[in-house]
This record gives structure tokens, sequence and C-alpha cells, in this order.
């Protein structure tokens, strides 16, 4: 017997049914058409196909009719122990059996169709067939989708459709669609379901990134973005400026301030910028920058928009003025009125003008721009009140101020007079300082007639000097809104009067004298100098004179009294516009009394002639204060050289000088005389120095040192030899010295040039040789003294 399959192959015949006209089998053992089973599988994926809910068939057969077929095709054939698949069923996918399953794994497009499993089963002895109708739909998921543009550039305005493209899936497929702005986040397109998506017309809005997604029975999947990059613009420019500062006109700024520029016209692309002020180009690009704004920054300022893409451009123009506070601060003043007091306040300047206030004790008061009064009656004033002037600006960040503070001057007025150009006029001075405001001042005369006109703190009144004006009394009235009644001071004009401290001044030659003068009375004030005893003025500084004004005295100090130039009458004179006065003041200089008469009592040439030592002594009482030595060469020939200073400056106390710096080839004479402080007595008797007297002194006392130095040396070298040689001096007794050297040394020490001497230690005699040590010391001292 051959395969199993080969007899199951016989029974086809009677298992397969005839098939209608209709392509539908014809129901057998009371199976219908209808009762097909529908399933569902994916591509791709498995499937698995149950045959009947009968246990363990005896034999299992899988056929498959595809769509639109009446032909069915064998799938495969299972007994339970053996099974076999059709080698064209690999179209379906790949296909195994399962007990009485058929499974399906990576189903293909190719199952889409119906199967037919009939399976034989033994029940009740009897063999019965069984057939189950199964309907296979194959799904297909849907491919990922790709947004497509008709154009990704479009110009707003146009119109542009977004495409949903999907290459395959199983429909209906199902779409949506999301938009994301460049600066924003995904958003849903709420009610946009089709393929296709309409933007017409479209505008920046639209601007952004498109997705869309499919979805279908089996599966969804999103496409990536798409940009449609939309070209439009650019919008007219917006200005604006940093730090805002809006006016009717357009922006305003301060002076010395950063001023920001910007300029914004939506485009795309993005424009390009350039700024204009007053028609000239002074930046490129959007933000234009003034580091620090000046009054010339004020114009017109245009910001050009280009879109290089459409090739279009537009404008804005707009206004900037550069604000400035006018100079320095506001200025107060106060000005008196009859019965009121005005205040005022100016600033003036600045763009624009500052709006001024004033503000007093009792409330504000007026505003106007610039400039601004105030008028306040006296009676409300009292004294100390401050008033305020308020400036504003908008380019100040706070206000400038400046007070008043109204107070009355102290004490009253004051009065003098000066007389100018040459005293041809007199000036009528009247000051009262202080206040606020300022005192008026005017000059009255003896009938209280004004004599000009008024003015504040000072006030001046011009005569021209004449007699007639002494004994006149002038008047100034000083007026003030603080002060009741008025005040004043009055001045009388006369001559001037002085007089002196002592009429007769005495001083010693070489002194120092003092001529005082005072001033008594005189207006205006006087003008007083000193005459000298040749009428001419005295000028300080000059022939020992110095001036020492002090106050309404001038005092003339004389220095070094000398009869010949400052001896005689001098005169105080006083001046001023209306007359002078003048007194004397006689000065005597005196002589100092002659000092006693002056003898050389010694002058004698010192070595080389180059010196001579001159000693002398006073004949007689007297004073004296110092001593003069003359001397003068003997040239050969009548008459003699003249008298020249050898000293001076000698002291009184001294009676001897030594006077080098001679010639030794020049005969010199000398003479001395004495002085007391300025006046010198009689000249001594003219003297020649004499040559001193020969002197063998010094000659003998070098021979006699010389001598004694020798006989040292050597008397020292023999007690050296007979100390280190005992044996050759078997006694040794005291040395002593010779009788000619003794001799010698007792002169020089007598001598005034040089002095020596020689101590030697006491030796004591030895018993003998050969008691005697060879290196027993020996002392010797030897003293040299040597005396200039």
């Amino acid at each position: 017997m051959g395969p199993w399959w080969v007899s199951l192959l016989l029974l086809t015949p009677l298992c397969l049914l005839y098939r209608g006209v209709s392509g539908q089998p014809h129901p057998t053992l009371g199976a219908s058409a209808e009762e097909a089973a529908s399933i569902q599988g994916v591509r791709g994926s498995s499937v698995e196909l149950a045959c009947g809910s009968r246990p363990a068939p005896l034999v299992v057969f899988w056929s498959f009719t595809p769509l639109g077929s009446l032909i069915p095709h064998p799938v495969a054939v299972t007994n339970g122990a053996e099974s076999k698949v059709e080698a064209g069923a690999s179209a379906l996918g790949a296909v195994s059996l399962q007990n009485s399953s058929l499974v399906l794994r990576e189903l293909r497009e190719g199952a889409r169709g119906h199967f037919l499993c009939q399976a034989l089963h033994v029940a009740g002895g009897q063999l019965h067939a069984t057939y189950s109708y199964l309907a296979l739909a194959v799904l297909v998921p849907v491919s990922k989708p790709q947004v497509r543009l008709s154009d990704p550039s479009p110009v707003e305005g146009t119109s542009v459709v977004a495409t949903c493209a999907v290459r395959e899936g199983t429909e209906p497929v199902t779409f949506a669609w999301q938009h994301q702005a460049p600066q924003g986040s995904w958003e849903a397109l709420v009610g946009v379901t089709k393929r296709l998506l309409h933007l017409d017309p479209v505008n920046r809005t639209h601007l952004g990134w498109y997705m869309c997604s499919a979805h279908n029975a089996v599966n969804r999947l999103n496409s990536e973005g798409a940009f449609l990059d939309v070209i439009y613009g650019p919008d007219n420019p917006v200005i604006t400026v940093e730090p805002p500062g809006f006016i009717e006109e357009g922006f305003w700024a301060s002076e010395r301030e950063e001023v920001t520029l910007n300029c914004l016209a939506a485009s795309n692309p993005p424009s390009h910028y350039a700024w204009l002020r007053d028609h000239t180009q002074v930046h490129a690009g959007p933000t234009y920058i003034i580091a620090s704004a000046g009054r010339t920054h004020t114009g017109l300022y245009t910001c050009l928009a280009h879109n290089s893409r459409l090739d279009s451009r537009t404008q804005t123009t707009v206004r900037l003025t550069i604000y400035y506070p006018p100079e320095g601060r506001p200025s107060c003043a106060v000005l008196p009125t009859l019965g009121a007091v005005t205040f005022v306040c100016a600033w003036p300047g600045g763009l624009p003008a500052a709006q001024l206030q004033w503000e007093g004790p009792q409330g504000t008061g007026p505003t106007a721009p610039s400039n601004v009064t105030w008028s306040r009656a006296a009676t409300e004033l009292p004294n100390s009140s401050v008033f305020t002037c308020t400036g504003q600006h908008p380019a100040l960040a706070l206000p400038a101020l400046c007070r008043i503070t109204l107070w009355e001057p102290l004490l009253s007025p004051t009065c003098w007079t000066t007389g100018t150009i040459r005293d041809q006029f007199i000036m009528l001075r009247c000051e009262w300082p202080g206040g606020e405001p300022p005192a008026v001042l005017s000059w009255l005369d003896g009938q209280q007639q004004p004599l000009g006109g008024s003015s504040s703190s000072l006030a001046v009144h011009l005569l021209q000097a004449q007699e007639d004006l002494t004994g006149r009394e002038f008047t100034c009235r000083g007026t003030h809104p603080l002060r009741v009644p008025d005040p004043h001071c009055r001045l009388q004009l006369e001559a001037p009067q002085l007089a002196v401290a002592e009429p007769q001044v005495s001083v010693l030659e070489g002194g120092e004298a003092w001529l005082g003068c005072a001033l008594l009375g005189g207006m205006p004030p006087a003008q007083l100098l000193w005459l000298g005893p040749q009428r001419r003025q005295v000028e300080s500084g000059t022939s020992g004179y110095t001036l020492h004004p002090e106050g309404a005295q001038l005092h003339l100090r004389i220095r070094d009294a000398d009869p010949a130039r400052h001896r005689g009458t001098y005169q105080c004179v006083a001046l001023n516009a209306l007359g002078n006065s003048s007194q004397s003041v006689l000065l005597e200089v005196l002589r100092y009394p002659a000092p006693p008469n002056v003898t050389i009592s010694r002058l004698t040439y010192g070595r080389h002639r180059r010196e001579v030592q001159l000693q002398w002594a006073i004949d007689g009482p007297g004073n004296w204060t110092g001593f003069l030595v003359q001397r003068r060469a003997r040239v050969p020939g009548p008459g003699a050289g003249a008298w020249e200073t050898a000293a001076s400056d000698i002291e009184p106390e001294s009676r001897g000088r030594r006077l080098g710096g001679l010639d030794p080839g020049v005969l010199y004479a000398f003479r001395i005389l004495a002085l007391n402080h300025r006046t010198a007595g009689y000249p001594s008797e003219v003297k020649i120095p004499a040559d001193p007297p020969f002197s063998a002194y010094p000659a003998v006392l070098g021979a006699a040192g010389t001598g004694m130095v020798v006989a040292t040396v050597a008397s020292l070298l023999v007690f050296q030899y007979a100390a280190r040689h005992p044996e050759t001096f078997p006694r040794l007794g005291q040395l002593l010295v010779p009788t000619e050297q003794s001799h010698q040394i007792r002169a020089l020490r007598e001598g005034p040039e040089a002095q020596a001497g020689i101590e030697t230690a006491p030796t004591t005699p030895s018993s003998g040789p050969a008691q005697e040590s060879t290196d027993a010391p020996v002392n010797v001292t030897i003293t040299v003294t040597a005396t200039p």
C-alpha cells in the first residue's frame, strides 16, 4: 500500500463539492456558505485558522480559494501523524499545521480569500465529514507618511497645498495635521482630516513646520516635519527709543545720556536696515547707539528696511530732541520796593525752559518758565524768613534750588571820606554791609537834600575840593524793609591838624634817633610825610631813613646818625583836600669825646721779615672802644706812600698785635690810633720795625740735643750687650752717665727748646761669674721728652 496521502487523494472527489455558477460551494452535510467565519490578519504577522471544534479528526484537509477565483487550491493535509504542505502554499506566507489548525506566519497579501477545512471523524462506528469555512482578510499597515509642499517658499498672499503622501495601507486611512511656529510648540490643526491641506491665501502665520499623521485599523505613523518658509515684508518699521521719552513731536533724551534707537520691520527674510539723520546715513543695522547725546543730535531720524528677496523697501521717520538743562543753578534775588519786597528767580537757557516756582513760609507762589517774580508786603515778612525757588527740568533727576533768607543788616551805616586825583575831589563814602535784601543808602547835605541817587550797601558821592567845604556836615541815610526807623551816619569836613612827640631830639654819632608825628584831626583823612633838613621828602630805605606808619602816627627812624647828613630841622606835614598842616623837629647829632693818645713801645721784625711784632701803651685817661693800626711803604725818593689799614677791630683791652703779609724787600713804617666809637684820637709817632738781637741759644741747644741722643743710643747698646754676655763683664757695677753728658742734659732741661732724661735701673754686684745666670733680665728705661 502506498503513502497515506495517496489514499487520501483518492477520496478527494468525495470531499470536494461541486461549485455553482456563483463561485460559492454548495452546502453538504448540512453546511452553508453563510456559516463562513471572518478572520483578520496583518501582513507580516501570524494568524491561526482553527478547523472546527471536534477533537482528533482522522484526516484534515485545507484548501484556499483566492478572492475573485472559483477554483480551490490544496494547501495542506494531515492524518495526525504526518502532514503535507503544498509547495505553492508559500504564496500565503510560512504555512504549517498545528494539530488540525492551519498556521500562517509572515502573512502575505496573497492569503486574502476563503479557506475550507474538511475533516473526517469516526463517530458511532461511522465515518463523518465536517467542513469549516473561513474568510481571511489581510490588513496592510500604513507606510510612513511624507509631507509634500506645492511651494516650500511661497510669497504671502499666494496659494499653497500640502499633501500627506502614504505609499500603502489598508483603507480606510485617516489623516491629521500639526503646525509648529518657529518660536512655538506643536499645535494640532483642528478639523483637518484630509490628505490635502489647502492654505489659500498663505500668510506669515502659516510659516513654520508642518507634520501629518496617517492611521488605519492596523497602525498610526507620523511624518517628518516639512518647513514652509513664507516670504513677506518688510512691514513699516517700528522705532523705539531707550530710555523712553515721549513728546508730541516724537522722542526726547537728556544731554550726555546714552540713547539707543531700535528699528524693527517684520520681514522674511529679515530686513536690512539703514539709519539716516536729516537725510544723511549715519549707521547700518537695526540698532543705532548714540554714546553721549549732544545738542547737535537733535533732528529727524529715518529707518529704512529692505527685503532682499522681494527687493521691497519701507521706511519710518521720527524726531529726536535732545533736552539739556540751563547752566548752573537758579539765581535768587530780592529787591526792596516801597513797603514791599519783590523776589526774583531766574534760570535762563535750557531746552525746554525750566519751570520755576517760589515757596515761602505762608505758602507757594507763582510758577513760570525761566523767570518768576513774587511780591510780598514788608509787614508780612519777619526777620530770618526763608524763601525757596525750585527749578525743575526733564533732563534733571532732582530739582535745583536756590534760597533767600531775609535778614536786616547789623549795626548802622558807616561814613568816611577820601581824597582822589591829587586831592582835587573829595569822595563821600557810606557803607552798610549785609542784609537781605541789601540796604539802600543815599547822601544828604546839611539841609537834608539828597545828593545824587541811592545805591545798595555802598553809596559814593564826589565833591570838588574847595576851602568853603570846611566845617560843612553831610548825612548818609540807610533804609531797609526790616529796620524801622531808618538809621544814618554823619561826618564833618575839616582841615588836618597834627602834633610831634618832641620838638628837639639829640643823638650821639652812629646812634639811632626816632622822630614821632601824630595826626590829631582832619576829614577827609590826611596824608602824613616827613621832610628832611634839605626840605625834601624822606623816602624809606634811603640814607639810613625808615618810615614806620602806625594808624594816625608816622615815626621816622634814623640809623647810624651822621652829623654831616642827618643833623638839622625836620618837618612833619599833614595834607588833605581842604589844606595842610606842619610841625618842625630839630635833630642834633653829637660826637663822642676824643680817646687818649697811644705810643708804640716795641716794633720788631719776625722771621724772614714777613711779619712784625707791635706793642703799644696808652698815655693818659679817657674812653676808647678799639685801636686802628696803619702802615705805609717807604719808597726811595721824595715823599712816602699813602697810609693803609694794617689792622682794625682791635679789642680795647689788647696791647699787642702780630702783623703779617709784608714784603721782605719793602721798608714799612707803622703808626697806631685809639678809637672812641667813630671818633679817632691823635696818631702815634711813626716807627720803622727793628731787626731782633742775635741769639746763640738755639744753636747750643741743638748741639747738646744731638750729643745727648748719640750718647743715649751708645749706652743702650752697651747695657744690652752686658746683659746678654755676663762672662765678658764679670763685675757689672752701676753705670753712671759721664759728667760731660750730665751737663748737656741739664742744659737741655733748663732750655726752652727741648729736654731729655735717662733713667737706668740699679744693678746689684754679684759674688762671681759662676753664680750669675745668663738668663737674668736687665731693666733699662729710656725716656726722651721734647719740648717745643
